[in-house]
């Protein structure tokens, strides 16, 4: 079964940004190539137990088997080792990235309280976009019950072929990325 956004993306993003950017080929056109959700689990280096909850969370809202990320290098004053488990990431591509992308823009996003938008220059100088999302529990499939501690991550959009910092954000806003309008920031 193909997603509902990549046959959104195939169907009517594709030629409006064909038109909008005088593209002659359909391969030349914008597409996002993956989206990394990357947490940082600071306390996890204490407690195994925070790093394990925050693992299996990671795992139900992406589908998919989290990475533990170790650290690179000792720091004394946050009481880190050599290898020391800090973080989980996820690479979300193709078929579970599109559905991943589809459930934090239409169900995620909106159950964020006083949610006005998302920023508008999140861009990085390659037209990839990045969201800082600072609870967990905006996702469905997370127990609200269950939850021991608020966990942020942050939500990569690795966007190929964009030669510009507009050509990126004209896709995202045709896959209904709610951006904050530029004027009331």
């Amino acid at each position: 079964m193909i997603p509902r956004l990549l046959e959104k993306y195939r169907n009517e993003i594709v030629p409006k940004l064909m038109q909008d950017f005088k593209f002659k080929n359909k391969m030349a056109v914008p597409l996002v190539s993956k989206i990394v959700v990357n947490m940082g689990i600071g306390e996890g280096a204490q407690d195994i137990k925070i790093l394990e909850r925050a693992v299996e969370e990671l795992a139900a809202i992406t589908g998919q088997k989290p990475l533990i990320r170790r650290s690179k290098k000792a720091i004394a004053n946050f009481k880190i080792r050599d290898g020391q488990a800090i973080g989980a990431k996820v690479t979300l591509r193709k078929t579970m990235m599109y559905e991943f992308m589809d459930r934090l823009l239409n169900i995620a996003l909106p159950r964020i309280r006083d949610f006005r938008g998302v920023s508008f220059d999140s861009f990085d100088e390659g037209g990839n976009y990045t969201i800082g999302l600072s609870e967990q529990i905006i996702f469905p499939e997370i127990e609200y019950d269950r939850i021991t501690r608020t966990q942020g991550m942050d939500i990569t959009f690795v966007i190929k072929n964009a030669k510009s910092i507009e050509q990126a954000r004209a896709l995202l806003k045709y896959f209904g990325m709610p951006f904050k309008d530029k004027e009331k920031e």
